[in-house]
């Protein structure tokens, strides 16, 4: 009787091919990567906000984040989040150097936070020109006001009179407009700086711990306190930009009270963030194609009809910039004269340490 014969037994050699035929079958190709829909798709994406609750750019990113993800491949759902400090310093450092460079994090920041490290300021730990910039949701002007109790009502007043004004910190608008102008223009402002936001300075003038602000938003100013313009409770004593808004024709425009070239390139070289307006920026890092979806969103919530019909009826401007102008202002910026460069960081050291004796 014979016996059926063992059956052979795979070579080692044969093992091999097998397994690797087989996960290759199981693992994604080059060719098919991981679309942006389908890393996106049932993900959170984080806004984060360098201010607190209730101040314009608070209300600017939070409209935002209502629109923003229905245009990102996969529609992710965008949650915002307030993460305030040192007139949003604490957020930029952050976004650069901690958070996930895989498109999950972007923020909004000061308008003037990304020219901290151009003008000195030791805390920026980071390189404007290196962020992801999404772009900006409108070209700002910004105003000083003072509130109707402190004795001061216009410009002229502002030369021989001394405004305690609130601020958020020291790389923040509200703390370098006036300081600038101190040093260029010879104001009196004394700023009382550390609120987590505009809106707290707003309640400080309110309960009259300061007489005003500067460096505040007029779009913030007519989306939020316009009932305070119209009833006189508020002056609008001048206006921080390059060029005058509509609405304020007859308030004068901080370059046109300049002496000098030098003054006008000093002034001209702190307002060039005006056109900034809101920007919105993501860690640099971000793969490239979920770069160029974030970017294209952002734009293409600013044209969607709902979207601007919220800002409508929340009296907010949008006149967006695109990345690419907003990355072009910051170069253009970061090649400024290096005298002028210097020389303004050093005007803006000299009122911080004028401002901390007292």
């Amino acid at each position: 009787m014979r016996c059926a014969p063992w059956p052979t037994m795979p070579r080692i050699r044969d093992i091999v091919v097998v397994a690797t035929t087989t996960a290759a079958l199981t693992l994604p190709s080059a060719g098919h990567a991981q679309s942006v829909a389908e890393f996106y798709r049932g993900k959170t994406v984080e806004l984060l906000i360098g201010y607190s609750g209730g101040g314009g750019y608070d209300v600017y990113a939070r409209l935002l984040a209502r629109h923003m993800g229905k245009h990102i491949p996969g529609n992710p759902t965008i949650v915002p989040r307030n993460m305030p400090g040192a007139g949003s310093l604490v957020l930029a450092n952050w976004l650069y150097n901690v958070a996930p460079k895989d498109g999950t994090s972007f923020g909004a920041i000061g308008r003037g936070t990304p020219f901290d490290p151009m003008l000195g300021i030791d805390a920026a730990k980071f390189d404007p020109t290196k962020y992801l910039w999404l772009g900006s949701m409108n070209n700002e002007v910004s105003v000083c006001v003072s509130w109707h109790t402190s004795g001061v009502t216009n410009y002229k007043q502002l030369l021989k009179r001394e405004l305690v004004v609130g601020g958020t910190g020291p790389s923040a608008d509200t703390d370098q407009f006036p300081r600038i102008t101190n040093a260029v223009l010879g104001t009196k402002f004394r700023i009382v700086s550390g609120y987590p936001g505009g809106n707290d300075i707003s309640l400080a003038m309110e309960r009259g711990e300061v007489g005003g602000r500067c460096g505040w938003s007029w779009s913030s100013v007519v989306a939020t306190r316009m009932d305070w313009y119209k009833e006189k409770k508020i002056f609008v004593l001048m206006q921080l930009a390059l060029e005058k808004h509509e609405d304020l024709p007859d308030v004068p425009l901080v370059v046109d009270l300049a002496d000098t070239a030098e003054e006008r390139s000093i002034l001209r070289l702190i307002f060039a963030r005006q056109a900034l307006g809101r920007p919105f920026l993501a860690p640099p890092g971000i793969p490239q194609d979920r770069a160029a979806a974030l970017q294209a969103a952002f734009m293409a919530t600013m044209k969607d009809k709902v979207f601007l019909e919220e800002a409508r009826k929340m009296d907010l401007e949008i006149t967006p910039l695109n990345a690419a102008a907003v990355e072009k202002i910051i170069v253009e910026s970061a090649k400024t004269d290096p005298a002028i460069l210097k020389k303004t960081a050093a005007m803006l050291q000299v009122e911080s340490a004028k401002a901390k004796k007292k």
